[in-house]
């Protein structure tokens, strides 16, 4: 990553997400954090992966007034789409529950769209992986939910967690991207961005 942070490029990631800034950490990119609180609701006329591209729109326009030249704000958002449904997070534990109940022996998709701001432009990438959990137990959904209590995760779980070491069967995609951050895919759009503009 020394092209990146060898550049006169300032990279902000608008997120208060500790995951996605361990994700990011990992590179070996040197970043900053500004997170700033936006709404996220969404109009019900929305599907799949529209919903993840409208909430992250609306996450990078505090930014817009701000964002300096040489600047790359990157902003994300990540959901579980199943069963034409949006599945974000639960509000208890007994949610929790009944959604793992439900998703258990199913596929159902994990979507990540992350926006890139600069002075000059926006845009933005989505991934759709496929999860699939084998027949959970009753006993291993309590566990879970119990021992973890994952009601700030988006499909009441994480898969790097206990329950996906035990329940996912296939995975079809960026492993990164169920995290929170597909990483091949943003530090190639990073280098991009800074390649148009040497």
């Amino acid at each position: 990553m020394d092209i990146i942070n060898n550049s006169n490029y300032q990279i902000t990631l608008g997120s208060a997400s500790s995951r996605r800034k361990e994700l990011l950490e990992m590179t070996g990119i040197k970043f900053d954090v500004n997170s700033i609180p936006v709404n996220e609701d969404f109009p019900n006329t929305l599907k799949s992966k529209e919903i993840a591209e409208h909430i992250v729109i609306n996450k990078s326009k505090p930014f817009r007034n701000i964002v300096k030249d040489n600047q790359i704000i990157i902003t994300a958002d990540t959901l579980v789409w199943f069963q034409e449904k949006c599945w974000g997070k639960p509000k208890d534990k007994i949610e929790a529950k009944n959604m793992l109940k439900i998703f258990a022996g199913q596929n159902h998709q994990v979507i990540t769209s992350v926006g890139f701001l600069t002075s000059s432009s926006f845009e933005i990438l989505t991934e759709s992986t496929k999860v699939k959990y084998k027949d959970l137990t009753e006993k291993e959904i309590n566990y879970y939910v119990d021992t973890v209590n994952p009601i700030d995760k988006a499909g009441s779980y994480g898969i790097q967690d206990w329950i996906g070491m035990i329940g996912v069967e296939v995975i079809n995609g960026s492993y990164t991207s169920v995290l929170g951050l597909p990483v091949p895919q943003v530090t190639n759009k990073i280098l991009k961005i800074i390649n148009e503009n040497l």
